[in-house]
């Protein structure tokens, strides 16, 4: 069965290749979807700019038949809205601004991208930054400046918008779009899976650097799953992969968390699930369910008011200084220390406006955290987080400026035993997913910080004894969950 649909308005497109058929947008409603159909991917050639046009509605419709669809009803609705505000120029900053400059010092003023590709050679390398953004068969971009600045408006294409020279250059482009991009058959043979691996680009800290996540996407391959990278701007495109690995912070009140309910809703195997996102990102949880559970933890409190009585209430159970966190917070943010009364009054007053509840634990300086990733139940890897210099996390904030301690990884049967039966017992309070639970020791005694989802797994770090076993244990868990869920 024809794995690749082109749906075209245009009754004159023509376009022959094996595996690949064109069709109109009416056969497309009314022949499709077909039982035993397979994976479809399609190309829509459709008028995309009016609101339920054709285009609209052949995206949308894809969509909901898990077609993969380009563009998808995101992109069609993110370039309607550049089109429709006249003021919604995009600014070429950094590197690009200045391959604007040389674009315009030779007059060009617009140019036509067919599937990435530039009609004009000297714009191929924004014609790839505006594709990778707003992915869709057909752009034109427009180049205007204002003073010392430069700016490009982007907009759609229908094909049958375009001259004959155009259209020929744009079923060239498709032709080399399909062969580099869309090798459907050689994929079906080798990969039984697709999976979606989040990413956020611009994030200062994510939770794998890009090294960690290529070593991911390898694990993944020799095991059958097709893994590869989405952003924020692909979330609309879920329902195509059969797994989902969430590599960006998560929190509730967040795209994250809607996007791990939306997976588990359509059947995907998430990591981070829901659940896990849901009671790792708030601490006021976490600190009831290690209360009822007599998991061994710092000492910690949660408070809704800075009135006088609570004040005396936190002096009678907590020595200065006195660690106040916020209920949603990581990397050490939202996480401070006071010294004293003052300090105390002042912090509370601040997270108690934005947040109904604040929690009070105790300090208790160690000169390294554990870091013990836990893998649905099982430990997979042992990491001494180092305080940073001159400070009392791990993490320190100076300005612009991020500092962190040293580290140092150990195999998991280094580990001291309570240590890791304290991490298993606290994992196993969150559910069965991926953790890093941070734990303090101070003699024999060990405590309970806190579980996070979504742990740092970075090259050179987390997997330095373990090295690439460990991304393939990661990955050979998402395949046990996949061969149970089934097809």
């Amino acid at each position: 069965m024809n794995k690749t649909l082109i749906i075209t308005d245009d009754s004159n497109f023509k376009f022959e290749r094996a595996g690949i058929s064109t069709i109109s947008f009416t056969d497309y409603v009314s022949q499709y979807p077909q039982k035993n159909e397979g994976k479809i991917q399609i190309i829509n050639f459709c008028e995309t700019k009016d609101y339920l046009s054709k285009g609209y509605y052949c995206s949308l419709l894809g969509e909901a038949r898990k077609h993969k669809m380009l563009p998808s009803v995101s992109t069609i609705n993110d370039l309607r809205k550049l089109e429709k505000d006249d003021e919604n120029f995009l600014f070429m900053k950094g590197s690009y601004l200045n391959l604007m400059k040389s674009i315009q010092a030779s007059k060009i003023t617009s140019f036509n991208i067919y599937f990435g590709i530039a009609d004009n050679e000297m714009c191929q390398k924004i014609a790839k930054w505006v594709f990778d953004n707003y992915p869709s068969p057909i752009l034109h971009v427009q180049i205007t400046q204002n003073n010392e600045e430069r700016f490009v408006k982007i907009s759609s294409r229908s094909f049958s918008e375009l001259t004959e020279s155009e259209k020929q250059n744009c079923i060239k482009c498709l032709q080399t779009f399909i062969s580099k991009n869309w090798r459907l058959s050689k994929k079906e043979k080798r990969f039984r899976w697709d999976m979606a691996i989040l990413v956020n680009p611009d994030e200062e800290q994510p939770p794998s650097d890009k090294k960690a996540i290529q070593l991911f996407i390898k694990a993944a391959e020799k095991l059958g799953i097709h893994a590869a990278c989405i952003t924020k701007k692909n979330l609309s495109s879920i329902s195509q992969y059969d797994a989902l690995f969430i590599r960006e912070g998560t929190a509730i009140d967040h795209y994250t968390y809607k996007l791990a309910r939306k997976a588990e809703q359509e059947g995907i195997v998430a990591i981070d699930d829901s659940n896990s996102i849901l009671r790792c990102c708030n601490k006021v949880y976490l600190h009831d369910a290690y209360s009822y559970n007599q998991v061994n933890s710092l000492k910690t409190i949660f408070v809704y008011d800075d009135n006088l009585s609570t004040i005396e209430t936190i002096e009678s159970t907590f020595a200065y200084p006195m660690v106040i966190k916020m209920p949603e917070s990581s990397f050490s943010k939202g996480v401070h220390k006071a010294n004293n009364k003052e300090e105390l009054q002042n912090f509370l007053k601040t997270f108690l406006s934005s947040s109904a509840l604040v929690l009070i634990q105790e300090y208790m300086y160690t000169p390294f955290d554990w870091r013990i990733g836990v893998l649905n139940g099982r430990p997979i890897f042992a990491c001494k987080y180092y305080m940073a210099a001159n400070h009392w996390q791990i993490y320190s904030y100076k300005k612009n400026k991020v500092e962190s301690g040293k580290f140092e990884t150990l195999p998991t049967f280094e580990v001291p035993k309570s240590v890791l039966n304290a991490a298993i017992k606290a994992s196993k309070i969150v559910g069965n997913g991926l953790y890093g639970v941070d734990l303090k020791q101070k003699g024999k005694q060990v405590y309970l910080v806190e579980v996070n989802d979504n742990p740092n797994i970075d090259s050179g770090v987390e997997d330095l004894y373990l090295g690439n076993e460990l991304y393939m244990l990661v990955m050979l868990e998402f395949l046990n969950r996949l061969e149970k869920r089934g097809k």
